[in-house]
């Protein structure tokens, strides 16, 4: 039997000073390998693996494709790629974005629970919306142990909140608390796993576009009136799991949440766009309006003036949506 050796980390807003507080706690004679996904955006350079190996003894590292995996180092998901657990070696994959993000914890959390399954330990931490608790739930089905940070202890409540509704969390915890139990937890034997559900190992495949399949996807859940907000492509709904998820053909995932929170944010691009295009509209309208006029045209211009009133009304009323709905929010 094998010890929990594996230890995943998810984090978005807030993620940088609670990482650091979670790995000033260690021993440097920790065993487990540390994995790290931090949202960042694609073209940011990321400083994190650095300040991850000043606050405490492991080794923090960017990680690098086909690198080996080693006890005590803390390896660091780079800019715009997802970090992939595979038995002994990372994999860095520019594969679809799940929940609008890449690097996300989803897929990682999934990687390393299909080839650690019963030694991988899920860490949740502060952020917005529910990334994490996909694959939390994935380590969970395979044997593994899933932390959640205390969402009253955390900056951004929402990716806690999430997991803990949706996943049976085995320790909920405030930061400080939490590298003791992980340090526990690393020093106990894992439960043996002798088989991984089909529907989390399909699913690897088909975010890591190493399986594209209609019929395949068709067997993990059914097609539903909606388009992908990534790439307008049809969307199927995940089964066999308690958490509403989406994906794609191509192999954009997305919770429930998250894919609302796509469509919100086409939406408003929608309507600003309307709202531009109509007051432009209307512009041009008092442009030939006048035009009309120097003509001799009075009734023509008249209509282009009437057109530019309304025009002028439509594009108010999308305005006023957006700002009461932006105060809503």
């Amino acid at each position: 039997m094998k010890n929990h050796e594996i230890v995943v980390i998810g984090a978005s807003a807030g993620g940088v000073a609670a990482l650091q507080k979670l790995f000033s706690q260690f021993s440097p004679d920790m065993q487990a390998s540390f994995f790290v996904v931090l949202h960042i955006m694609p073209k940011a350079e990321s400083v994190l693996a650095t300040l991850l190996d000043i606050a405490g003894p492991l080794k923090a590292k960017p990680a690098e494709d086909h690198e080996p995996i080693l006890p005590g180092h803390v390896y660091v998901a780079p800019p715009d790629v997802h970090l992939l657990v595979k038995p002994g070696y990372l994999r860095l994959h520019r594969g679809p974005k799940e929940n609008r993000h890449r690097p996300a914890a989803d897929p990682l959390f999934r990687s390393a629970a299909i080839a650690y399954p019963g030694q991988t330990i899920g860490v949740v931490l502060t952020g917005y919306l529910d990334d994490g608790t996909a694959g939390l739930s994935a380590i969970k089905r395979c044997g593994g142990i899933a932390i959640v940070q205390d969402p009253e202890d955390a900056d951004f409540p929402d990716m806690p909140t999430n997991a803990l509704a949706a996943v049976d969390v085995d320790y909920q915890l405030p930061i400080r608390h939490m590298g003791e139990k992980i340090m526990q937890m690393v020093g106990q034997m894992a439960q043996e796993v002798r088989e991984i559900p089909k529907d989390i190992a399909m699913e690897a495949k088909i975010a890591e576009q190493a399986l594209s399949d209609i019929d395949r996807e068709e067997q993990l859940g059914h097609l539903v009136p909606m388009s992908c907000p990534e790439c307008n492509g049809p969307l199927w709904q995940m089964e066999g799991s308690t958490i509403q998820r989406y994906r794609c053909h191509v192999g954009h995932g997305f919770t429930a949440k998250t894919l609302i929170a796509s469509q919100d944010s086409i939406l408003e691009k929608a309507l600003w766009a309307a709202m531009r295009t109509m007051e432009e509209r209307a512009n041009l309208s008092i442009v030939m309006a006048k035009n009309e006029v120097k003509q001799g045209r009075i009734q023509s211009a008249q209509t282009y003036e009437k057109q530019s009133e309304t025009l002028r009304t439509h594009a108010q009323v999308i305005r006023k949506l957006l700002v009461e709905r932006s105060t809503f929010d």
